[in-house]
């Protein structure tokens, strides 16, 4: 028999299980089930919810509360050994009875059984991120960085309070990114992949104008992994400059593959990476509780 649990702080025995269970998941997916967010939560051992079968977890869901006027959302994900028993469904009823409103979910890969679950409860698509990629030995256009502007990397200990301010404003309108705090970048600081090397700053009249986050993963995959400047140095062609300063550092690095993730509306900057060489890979999709 099944059993449900509502949402509450994980051992360290049931985190190190899901893990496992996500892994599993990825593993016969081809995708990973959570984003790198949940897994960071998971990791740290905050809430989430749980399907236990036979004295193991088969499931888990995490949520993050509604905050301000963004909706609460979510993520879900069943062990492949423990599908098509109803565990998402009950997964993702729990998420919306505890939203106790609007609810998004994210369904990383588009696959057809969370798009069909998605339907029958109801939700509708409301937003799809396209990972891109390319290959990291392909030609790359040299940067050209505008006059007056200067370029170095990240350091750790002066730098987190100006990179958040200007993340903040150039993220305005992204609150999944936008609305970072202090301990959301010393948390990825801490992980085994943050490297100072590839996060590169460009500097104004001495003021942080714009950056270019880069993550390597295993495998030999390379990640521009954000890209952001500040709405008042908008015109410089910096978004274009930092992209190509990080290609090349992953490219340097000998990677076989460089990827990125990028907003299907965001029309302008889909034609940026195109423009790069990068084309469409994979497809994560957010369904939403409320009528689109």
């Amino acid at each position: 028999m099944s059993e449900l649990r509502a949402r509450g702080t994980l051992k360290d025995a049931e985190v190190a299980e899901v893990l496992a269970l996500v892994e599993a998941a990825e593993e016969a997916d081809g995708v990973g089930p959570l984003s790198e967010h949940a897994v960071l939560a998971l990791r740290g051992g905050r809430t989430g919810m749980a399907i236990s079968e036979g004295g193991g977890i088969v499931g888990y869901a995490h949520l993050d509360p509604a905050s301000g006027e963004e909706p609460a959302s979510g993520e879900l994900v069943v062990h492949p050994e423990h599908r098509r028993r109803g565990h998402g469904r009950a997964l993702l009823r729990a998420l919306r009875e505890e939203a106790g409103g609007p609810l998004r979910v994210w369904a990383h890969g588009d696959l057809p059984a969370a798009a069909a679950l998605a339907e029958s409860e109801g939700m509708t698509r409301v937003r799809v991120l396209l990972q891109m990629r390319r290959p990291a030995a392909d030609p790359l256009p040299e940067p050209e960085v505008a006059g007056g502007v200067a370029l170095r990397t990240f350091e750790p200990g002066r730098d987190e309070r100006a990179w958040l301010d200007v993340n903040a404003r150039a993220f305005a309108d992204h609150p999944e990114q936008g609305a970072w705090t202090i301990e959301d970048l010393r948390e990825r600081e801490r992980e085994e992949w943050f490297d100072p090397s590839g996060f590169f700053l460009a500097e104004r009249d001495g003021r942080l104008v714009g950056f270019h986050w880069t993550k390597i993963h295993p495998g030999g995959v390379g990640e521009v992994y954000v890209v952001g400047v500040d709405p008042e140095a908008q015109g410089l062609g910096l978004g274009r400059a930092l992209t190509l300063t990080g290609l090349h550092y992953l490219r340097d690095a000998g990677l076989d593959q460089l990827m990125l993730y990028v907003d299907e509306s965001n029309t302008a900057a889909v034609r940026l990476y195109e423009s790069l060489g990068f084309t469409r890979y994979a497809v994560d999709v957010m369904y939403s509780t409320e009528a689109s």
